[in-house]
């Protein structure tokens, strides 16, 4: 089974949709914004509502040179997903500049650190220097708020492949903003209720105290509550402390049932703290933003039992694309935010192409189209057919690795899979749901 949310969204008024795909049972839909109350959506919040909202596509062959740029974390508390995320966008420009179909894409890498250091911006400047149309990242929430009015100011688009934080949604980014990943409404739903029905009756958080780890919380505890459980604890930590005593013993005080970790690489430090203090490893739950190979870090059994979330398809029903990634990054153990890192690309592309344009305005004028948000696009899942279906004048609608995709007008998905994860005694993470 997976775990799937659509949800369609105007500048106001928000509503996310989530449920449990059962086989042979029409999914629960749910309110995100948490009251548990069950709902319908309408056809006017539907993408078919816009069907006839867009853009002419321009047949004929195309001769563009696109060039992007990207802020993923090859440093600080989330550099272990830089390296499936830039093996994803690799593999993209791979895949469009050997389809030869007129588009030349140069990719130019640059480290976004994490909110402890000024990384991003200075790689942020260096890229527009260079005259980028599109940024892919960052992977952080907090890093992408310090840059993202530099880079939509410039007209450029800013597409992240792992941005959650629920405040983008409503963001005035001039339309230049956009992601593959879901909100954090929605994982947080998927986390709470899935510590509630494992029968967990109270809940203590550790929290990272920034954009993404303050909203995953509060979606985590709503969820949480509404299921009938009860917080008893949560403490807060700034990015770049490497001492949590305090909020260890602040949440086991409260001897909770279970404990969320929102955290990034943080964990790797808080994990063992806890167990020796007496925390059972096996109690604890993890998110997307720390759920990673712990085997290098923890001592076998550490964990055993332990869950987690986490956005997108399981990397095992892919193909040959995780394989494709190891020809880039033989040194790839986790493939987190991978799929998504591909899937901008690829749509960044895509738009260009659709456009016969590869300025940041016309970019952002066609995504929403060709993700099949608006228009009546045929279905396409690699960057080849999309092309030369677009080289026709026609429209497409692309899904990608990542799942299908369909943006809003706001530049969010409005279907994605959340994947629950259980560790084994290795410290290593296997998909169960």
């Amino acid at each position: 089974m997976s775990v799937f949310a659509k949800a369609s969204a105007s500048r106001s008024v928000r509503t996310l949709v989530t449920g449990v795909a059962l086989v042979g049972v029409s999914a629960l839909l749910l309110t995100g914004c948490s009251n548990g109350a069950a709902t319908t959506p309408s056809d006017s919040a539907s993408p078919s509502a816009d069907a006839a909202d867009f853009k002419p596509v321009e047949s004929g062959a195309r001769d563009l040179s696109l060039k992007i740029g990207t802020i993923l974390p090859q440093s600080g508390a989330l550099a272990f997903l830089g390296p499936p995320e830039e093996a994803g966008v690799q593999l993209a420009v791979n895949d469009i500049n050997a389809a030869g179909l007129g588009i030349n894409v140069e990719a130019i890498f640059r480290d976004s650190g994490d909110t402890t250091t000024d990384t991003a911006t200075p790689s942020v400047t260096d890229l527009l220097s260079q005259d980028v149309t599109a940024i892919v990242g960052a992977a952080s929430s907090g890093v992408s708020k310090t840059v993202i009015d530099k880079i939509t100011g410039a007209g450029v688009v800013q597409f992240s492949p792992a941005n959650t934080s629920p405040d983008f949604t409503t963001y005035d980014d001039k339309g230049l903003y956009w992601r593959t990943a879901p909100s954090d409404l929605l994982q947080g739903e998927v986390l709470g209720n899935q510590i509630a029905d494992d029968g967990n009756a109270t809940l203590g958080l550790i929290v990272l105290n920034d954009a993404y780890g303050t909203g995953l919380a509060k979606a985590t505890r709503t969820a949480f509550e509404a299921a009938g459980g009860e917080v008893v604890a949560e403490s807060l930590f700034n990015e770049g402390e490497s001492n949590f005593a305090s909020q260890i013993a602040d949440v086991t005080a409260a001897a909770p049932d279970a404990i969320a970790l929102i955290t990034f690489d943080q964990s790797k430090i808080i994990v063992p703290d806890l167990v020796a203090g007496g925390f059972p490893g096996g109690q604890l739950y993890f998110v997307d933003g720390n759920l990673k190979d712990y085997s290098p870090d923890f001592a076998a059994d550490l964990i055993t039992g332990a869950k987690g979330t986490l956005p997108g398809l399981d990397v095992g029903t892919l193909g040959d694309f995780t394989d494709r990634l190891k020809e880039i990054n033989p040194t790839l153990t986790d493939y987190s935010y991978a799929a998504e890192s591909y899937d901008a690309v690829i749509l960044i592309a895509m738009a260009a192409y659709a456009g016969n344009d590869v300025s940041g305005t016309s970019i952002a004028s066609y995504l929403r189209q060709v993700s099949g948000g608006t228009g009546d696009g045929t279905k396409v899942t690699d960057f080849a057919t999309a092309a030369k279906a677009l080289a026709d004048g026609e429209q497409v609608d692309y899904d990608g690795f990542s799942g299908p995709i369909t943006f809003d007008e706001n530049g969010d998905p409005t279907e994605a899979t959340i994947g629950l994860y259980q560790y084994q005694a290795d410290n290593t993470y296997v998909r169960i749901n």
